[in-house]
């Protein structure tokens, strides 16, 4: 087998790299053995299972100088990655022996290394996006993974309330030496727009830091450092060398991945994921930091793609940023008037399966009546309270104290520049110009989805939905009775914002985002 000679390796640890590309030195059944080298590891490839061995490397930002400093950060890396990939991440094993006759699980060790379970290239996720290969429903599951483990973690204290802000700023500063030419102009400009949004955000940046937003994460969510294993997405390579990048607000770890979505042309996908996030995690106020984190996350993969095209004489020169400079730039411009689009319709009539897809497709954060009235009352989603029609937090004093919460949430995401869905019955009149004034205090445009069918395809939609019990909504056939009664009727302010739909005959999503362009 011929060996292949790496980067950057001593002539002792050059043995040891070539010794290990012998199948002799593991204790078990190998194919194949390929080498995989980083700046700071080397991969060995087996087969079934992969060797991940740490550089003895002193960087500014690590230190693997020393055999303990390596098998902790070897225990370390273990121990986080479990977290997400315990099916993948197995054990720390010595590599004993010599530098020239290597024995993996030999002791004394000369060298640690991470067990794992080997997986294919394709099955990276920018690579399965590549293919068109990443559904929704595996978005979904992970999403709902990412927003439990975020929720789990033990909050931090952080110490510094401009953690996010000089994070943002020391990458801007390594990203400058690697830009030349136009790029550099363009660099500039995203550098005075993070200047200004600091300071806007300082406050919120402070209340988050110490309202319990910063927990011990991932540390490196994006497309590379996901696959697809099982039909799941399982999140790998956490940072383990320097828990300052880990302990973060959940939101810079969210927006990374739905920030590397969107420069790969998936906003569809960004936004599907970031919304169920948030609706299992209900953490709008993220909203406030959402576009800044975009942005930073953006550079950060920017500056990732700079330096490897500096250290590959094969790289593309022309495109030295890959798609995050001009992502940065496009996710910092001054965004078009935002959409406020709020639903109209009785229990059944299908607005939380159209708003589904115009999530998607317009791309748009959304907020529904039926998940934020639960938690407003410290239930989780999908409780079933088991409340009459009108009582219990279907009273008029929890659906006033909903509406409120969701004006609250529609306000502060069109304030950012963002279209917001608002998934409600706003059978009531009252409802209804209070959103209105919203769209109008925010400059922004203004619609009413209003969703149609026939009383008996309602009846039998109600009746399905609570038989397989998957649905936030508690509406039954007494809820719609009720509902007849006591819709008000469209005004002409209403008549004029409404676009209606006949959910029974299928929609037209072309015409239905032409029609809400037009507004």
């Amino acid at each position: 087998m011929a060996r292949r000679r790496v980067r950057g390796a001593s002539r002792p640890r050059q043995r040891l790299v070539d010794a290990l590309q012998d199948a002799r030195c593991y204790p078990h059944e190998v194919g194949e053995i390929r080498v995989v080298e980083t700046h700071i590891s080397w991969v060995f490839l087996t087969g079934d299972l992969a060797y991940k061995i740490k550089k003895p490397v002193k960087l500014p930002f690590l230190d693997f100088s020393t055999l303990s400093r390596r098998r902790h950060f070897c225990e370390e890396e273990l121990r986080l990655n479990r977290r997400l990939a315990s099916a993948l991440y197995l054990d720390v094993v010595p590599i004993g022996g010599s530098a020239g006759a290597p024995q993996i699980g030999r002791k004394p060790a000369l060298e640690y290394a991470v067990r794992m379970r080997q997986f294919a290239d394709a099955a990276r996720l920018d690579r399965r996006l590549a293919a068109d290969a990443v559904r929704v429903t595996a978005l979904h599951t992970f999403a709902a993974r990412l927003a439990r483990f975020h929720l789990e973690l033990t909050a931090i204290v952080v110490p510094s309330t401009a953690s996010a802000a000089g994070a943002a700023r020391a990458n801007l500063a390594q990203l400058e030496p690697l830009t030349h030419g136009p790029d550099l102009d363009a660099l500039h400009a995203l550098t005075k727009w993070t200047e200004r949004e600091s300071a806007a955000l300082e406050s919120v940046f402070a209340a988050r830091a110490t309202g319990g937003a910063h927990r011990d994460c991932h540390g490196d969510l994006h497309l590379e450092n996901l696959l697809l294993h099982n039909g799941e997405i399982v999140a790998f390579d956490a940072l383990e060398f320097d828990r300052r990048l880990r302990e973060i607000d959940t939101m810079s770890e969210t927006s990374f991945l739905v920030m590397d979505l969107i420069a790969h042309g998936r906003s569809d996908l960004g936004y599907t994921f970031l919304n169920h996030y948030l609706e299992v995690t209900g953490d709008y106020g993220a909203i406030d930091v959402l576009r800044f984190y975009l942005v930073y996350r953006a550079l950060v993969r920017a500056k990732v793609c700079a330096i490897k095209a500096a250290q590959h004489a094969h790289a593309d020169r022309h495109h030295p940023f890959g798609p995050y400079l001009e992502t940065a730039q496009a996710l910092s411009a001054k965004p078009r008037r935002p959409l406020l689009l709020i639903t109209h319709g009785l229990s059944g009539s299908g607005k939380t399966h159209v708003t589904t897809e115009l999530v998607a497709r317009l791309p748009a954060l959304r907020l529904r009546s039926d998940l934020e009235r639960k938690r407003l009352y410290g239930l989780s989603t999908d409780a079933r309270t088991h409340s009459g029609v009108g009582e219990g937090l279907y009273a008029a004093a929890p659906s006033r104290r909903t509406y409120a919460e969701l004006g609250r949430n529609a306000d502060r995401a069109l304030r950012h520049g963002f279209d917001v869905i608002v998934d409600a019955t706003f059978l009531r009149a009252t409802e209804r110009a209070a959103f209105r004034q919203i769209a109008a205090a925010n400059a922004a445009r203004f619609a009413i989805l209003d969703c149609t069918a026939s009383q008996s395809e309602l009846r039998r939609r109600i009746v399905a939905r609570a038989a397989a019990a998957r649905d936030a909504s508690e509406a039954n056939l007494e809820v719609l009775a009720q509902q007849l009664r006591d819709r008000q009727p469209f005004d002409y302010s209403d008549r004029t914002a409404a676009i209606r739909i006949d959910t029974q005959r299928g929609v037209r999503y072309a015409a239905l985002l032409a029609a809400l362009a037009s507004r």
